[in-house]
C-alpha cells in the first residue's frame, strides 16, 4: 500500500455548504435565510433565554434575599453541659479529645465552646473561641480558658 492509496471511508467526510455562490449551488438567491425579517439579518436571532418578547423565566423566578459570605468560617459548637458530661475534673479539653469523644467529627473544624448549661468541673478548655457566658462558667469552676485564634 502507497499514500497515494489511502482515502477515507465513504460518507467520513463532507464538503461544507457554501452559501450565496450563485443560484447553480442550489444556496445562492437568500442563502437559505429565508425572505426578510429578523432571521435574515447579520446578528438577527436573539439570546438562549429570549423567549419571543415574553418576560424571561429567569426574571419571572423568585431572587433570593440577602448576602452570603464565602470567607464564613463555620465553627463546630459544644456547650459547656456536655463537656461536663463527658469530661473528667482537671482533663484538657481540646480538638483532638473532643473527637476521641465523639463530639466533632473533623480535628480540623473549628472548635467554639458555647455557654448553655451548668459545669461543675476544673477543666482545661483549648478551643479557638469561647462565649462570654461560657469563659465565665469555666472560670468560676477554677478551670482555665485559652483560645487558639
Amino acid at each position: 500500500m502507497q499514500i497515494h492509496d489511502l482515502f477515507p471511508a465513504p460518507g467520513s467526510r463532507k464538503d461544507r455548504k457554501r452559501v450565496g455562490r450563485g443560484h447553480g449551488s442550489g444556496h445562492g438567491g437568500r442563502s437559505g435565510r429565508g425572505n426578510k425579517g429578523q432571521g435574515q439579518r447579520a446578528g438577527g436571532t436573539k439570546g438562549p433565554g429570549f423567549e419571543g418578547g415574553q418576560t424571561p423565566l429567569a426574571m419571572r423566578l423568585p431572587k433570593l434575599p440577602g448576602f452570603k459570605n464565602r470567607n464564613r468560617v463555620e465553627h463546630a459548637a459544644v456547650n459547656v453541659s456536655r463537656l461536663d458530661g463527658l469530661f473528667a475534673d482537671g482533663d484538657i479539653v481540646d480538638a483532638e479529645a473532643l473527637v476521641a469523644a465523639g463530639v466533632i467529627k473533623s480535628i480540623d473544624a473549628p472548635v467554639k465552646v458555647l455557654g448553655d448549661g451548668g459545669l461543675c468541673k476544673k477543666l482545661m478548655v483549648k478551643v479557638d473561641k469561647v462565649s462570654g457566658s461560657a469563659k465565665a462558667k469555666i472560670e468560676a469552676c477554677g478551670g482555665t480558658v485559652e483560645t487558639l485564634c
